[in-house]
């Protein structure tokens, strides 16, 4: 006999709805509390139990019993609410569910028994799916091992993650945020998008504002939590990251380059290639105006190249460059973003300033001179012995330019903090602290590229020439001269 079950879409948050279906092998729910977002992956593993012929799947948390009080309980309480009781075989001991329909199964388990964990077995088919609720709480060793166990021919497997960012730190964001993939899915969603929240939970959470800094960011707006004192102000940096929308275009830039071609010609045929996987991320595209463009160089390890360009004139943060690759195509990039936001002024064309940090390598620097780019920043230093001005390229971040591209930049944090319109160099600032001897600098597995970058962006903005515009009056006065009347004006004043 065959059985229909209706389930309306007006039980589902509208807001999750796109995710219904999804098949990506990482599906990613993360947020603020009171989203709903647990209940939806709940509500979707139920209608996927019922509807595919072959599906199991294991529930995990960090500790079983928290898994028996929340997770089990949920898809208890989402059962019987939807009369759906006759239909599933509850063992509360085992902490099983199996559907009587079909033979799909829900088990239950925590990573705190690996033992156990590695036994879990199915009675029809194999394992297809994972819900890792509450990953913040794991490690990424135990994720690597689920990972591993979730493999197989005979069916489209998934791990869904669900999570409060409650750390900017946390390999979570390393792993799957600060690198875009194609087999990842990213749903965020705050109490915002809950319909079905009560107005009492809602204040609770809006409470946090004037209350704990951290968990308003965390559970009322969502936002990768930050422990410790931020050098920027990081309710400014929270409030812009809430406003941030997404990239006008994000890609990288193609080109012919050849070596024997006379300086200033060795790169040629420029254009740019939209990829949502780019490393390059437009959000102002060129207009009239002139344009600078600060870079920092990969260090040691895991650093980035990044640049950053800015509207000479006001400040506003136009794209951001953000890569590991060879020095060399980084450079190669740099000429193509300083090229595309050229200038123009009476036919003559002219590409942004490039200033970029020499402390690590010069290379970048001389590259750029040497292939003939045009227009880059220059340093200035006293000999000590002949008193002659000596000039090179790039930035030199020292003990005493350090601190002051840091102050001017928190300073435009604090006061035009919209300026800014890259996510990822807003987050790096969550994670720019004070250490234990006052010195600013990234929390220990951080970065701080994007934010030297940016710093040394608006420093090199001094250095920007900007066209003379010509001034132009125009006769603005249009004198009418009154006829004489006889009207009386009071009177008449006699000066003795």
């Amino acid at each position: 006999m065959e059985i229909t079950i209706k389930i309306p879409s007006k039980v589902f948050n509208k807001v999750y709805l796109p995710y219904l279906d999804n098949l990506n092998r990482y599906l990613i729910f993360y947020g603020g509390a009171g989203s709903g977002k647990s209940y939806f992956v709940v509500e979707r593993y139920i209608k996927k139990i019922l509807q595919q012929k072959m599906m199991n799947l294991l529930v995990v948390r960090a500790t079983g019993k928290s898994n028996r009080d929340s997770t089990f309980a949920l898809f208890k309480q989402v059962i019987n609410k939807w009369k759906l009781s006759k239909y599933f075989k509850i063992n509360e001991s085992d902490l099983r569910i199996k559907s009587l329909l079909n033979g799909n199964e829900i088990i239950f388990s925590g990573l705190d028994d690996v033992e156990k964990l590695k036994s879990v077995t199915f009675s029809k088919g194999e394992l297809t799916d994972i819900w890792i609720e509450e990953a913040s709480e794991i490690l990424e060793s135990d994720f690597n091992q689920l990972d591993v166990r979730l493999r197989g021919k005979g069916t489209k497997k998934q791990i869904v993650l669900s999570f409060n960012p409650i750390d900017i730190n946390h390999w979570l964001k390393k792993r799957f945020f600060d690198i875009l993939r194609d087999n990842v899915t990213i749903c965020h969603t705050t109490y915002k998008d809950n319909e079905f929240l009560d107005e009492d939970y809602k204040k609770l959470l809006e409470s946090y504002k004037d209350t704990d800094e951290y968990y308003y960011n965390v559970y009322c707006l969502g936002q990768w939590g930050v422990l410790g004192k931020t050098v920027f102000d990081a309710r400014q940096v929270s409030k812009r990251l809430s406003e941030i929308t997404k990239p006008l275009k994000i890609g990288y830039f193609e080109y012919k380059y050849d070596d024997t071609k006379p300086i200033g010609k060795k790169i040629s045929n420029i254009r740019w290639i939209n990829d949502k996987n780019g490393y390059i991320e437009i959000y102002e595209v060129p207009n009239i105006y002139q344009y600078c463009i600060g870079g920092d160089t990969a260090g040691e390890g895991s650093d980035w190249f990044t640049g950053h360009v800015l509207n000479a004139k006001t400040g506003k943060q136009v794209a951001r460059l953000r890569h590991q690759m060879d020095e060399d195509l980084y450079v190669r990039q740099m000429y193509c973003l300083g090229y595309y936001y050229s200038s123009n002024n009476k036919g003559k064309t002219k590409p942004a300033l490039i200033c970029i940090e020499s402390n690590f390598s010069s290379y970048p620097n001389k590259e750029l001179a040497r292939i003939g780019y045009p227009n880059l920043y220059v340093r200035e230093k006293e000999d000590r012995f002949t008193g002659i001005m000596d000039k090179s390229y790039g930035f030199k971040t020292t003990s005493i330019t350090r601190p002051v591209i840091i102050a001017e930049l928190v300073k435009i944090v604090r006061e035009n903090v919209e300026l800014i319109n890259d996510k990822l160099t807003l987050e790096e600032m969550l994670t720019f602290v004070r250490n234990e001897k006052g010195r600013p600098e990234a929390q220990e597995g951080a970065h701080d590229d994007l934010v030297m970058g940016l710093a040394i962006a608006y420093y090199a903005r001094n250095q920007v020439i900007y066209y003379e515009e010509p001034i132009t009056i125009q006769q603005v006065f249009n004198f009418s001269f009154e006829k004489q009347n006889n009207l009386d004006y009071g009177e008449e004043i006699q000066v003795i």
